[in-house]
């Protein structure tokens, strides 16, 4: 482990998430967006400052997500997920197994963690969802969601952060007994279960979405997007996006859905990656149908998430596993703007008026200014630490841009400092 320039640390991270606030996957309100002001506009030719680097974290894919003045990550060691608690001297805290890891296609840890007050909400690779002290590291209760809700696994394992709404923590187990289920945040309680819909596990994970007096939860199986009622679990609507037998190019094909969606008023975006068109769809004044109002056969992002800004749509696609280009798409019409090959495909997340990608192959981090007419690359620098490819989505809090890669944490100054 090394540890460099740690006071920036104790000056920087304070103000992170603490009590009451909640933390999670790409954001506050998992879009992709950091809430954050006074980021550097340009890096030095060598990249931002590394300021901390931690190791033996276990290997995955997971972000690392910071409340409470201590930085939270995933990671499997041996056949178990463990969750690291790391302090802002960059020592490790403690450790804590929660679960099976996945040990089939891709096995390292791929859920991140769900954060509020002092508990901290992870699923296992297995579909195992526990609530963790985030002081102590012990295990304050933990349920098999997918044995007790005989899940229908992917070929990838469970990859979802749990969704913290009011009283509640969700989950989507996608199984013969509900689709979606929701507990009790303090005790693991269950609260309701969803109608069963047909559709295995999906890598996205469940966001709220929100327009006018409707509130509903948006989570997915591998052939519907589902909206449900927070309070009760009611499915509202779901809207049918894969149909097997059908051709890739048709509507009703697709079935990953593997990035989170993203909405602006009534409209929902979805993008499902592996040669599959995106699609945006459009709720009905009652909020309970939906139906297609655009289909895009350019921006089938992978799994490296998508970002609105203002009224375009960016992120990477899919040309095969080794190859993609940057997209931008105009909102309204799903018109592609922009189509730059820089790279490689990957991972893309927004702060402070910039948006912030991480190429997967190389392992090439650039800062994109988001013009619709135009790729504008800022600046750019590669990670040359850890190891496997770079699929873990970067994450921002307070000036401190985090960088996971197989066992490695990497920290990086990305804030002005007088």
């Amino acid at each position: 482990m090394m540890k460099k320039t740690l006071l920036f640390l104790f000056i920087l991270l304070p103000t992170i998430p603490s009590q009451g606030q909640i933390a999670t996957w790409r954001g506050e309100n998992r879009d992709g967006h950091f809430n954050e002001e006074n980021l550097l506009k340009v890096w030095p030719e060598a990249g931002p400052e590394l300021i901390m680097t931690v190791q033996g974290i276990g290997k995955g894919w997971s972000s690392a997500i910071a409340a409470n003045n201590t930085i939270y990550v995933t990671g499997k060691k041996d056949s178990m997920d463990y969750l690291s608690a790391i302090s802002l001297n960059g020592d490790i805290k403690w450790q804590t197994p929660y679960g099976l890891s996945w040990d089939k296609s891709y096995p390292q840890s791929r859920g991140s963690v769900t954060i509020e007050g002092n508990r901290v909400y992870v699923i296992s690779g297995r579909g195992v969802l526990s609530c963790i002290n985030g002081d102590t590291g012990k295990v304050n209760w933990s349920v098999d969601v997918d044995a007790k809700f005989e899940a229908r696994v992917s070929p990838f394992g469970a990859s979802e952060t749990p969704l913290i709404i009011d009283d509640k923590v969700i989950c989507t187990p996608c199984g013969g007994k509900a689709a979606v289920v929701a507990f009790n945040k303090m005790n693991g309680q269950l609260l309701w279960q969803s109608e069963n819909v047909e559709g295995d596990k999906i890598f996205s994970s469940p966001i709220i979405y929100t327009y006018k007096n409707f509130r509903y939860i948006l989570a997915g199986t591998m052939s519907h997007l589902i909206a449900l009622i927070p309070e009760t679990g009611e499915i509202a609507w779901s809207y049918r996006h894969y149909l097997p037998g059908r051709e890739r190019s048709q509507p009703g094909d697709g079935q990953y859905l593997i990035n989170n969606p993203i909405f602006k008023d009534d409209e929902i975006f979805i993008s499902r990656g592996y040669n599959y068109p995106a699609i945006m769809i459009k709720m009905d004044s009652t909020g309970r149908s939906v139906k297609e109002k655009w289909i895009n056969q350019t921006l089938d992002n992978e799994h490296g998430g998508v970002i609105r800004i203002d009224d375009h749509i960016y992120g990477a696609n899919y040309n095969n596993p080794q190859m993609g280009k940057w997209v931008c798409l105009e909102w309204n019409s799903g018109e592609v703007t922009y189509l730059q090959e820089w790279i490689n495909k990957g991972s893309i997340i927004a702060a402070d008026g910039m948006l912030y990608i991480y190429e997967e192959r190389k392992g090439n981090i650039g800062m994109v200014n988001p013009d619709p007419d135009k790729f504008d690359l800022i600046s750019s620098f590669k990670i040359e630490k850890g190891t496997g490819p770079h699929w873990a989505h970067l994450s921002i809090f307070d000036g401190i841009m985090y960088v996971r890669r197989g066992d490695v944490l990497m920290c990086y100054l990305i804030k002005e400092v007088e």
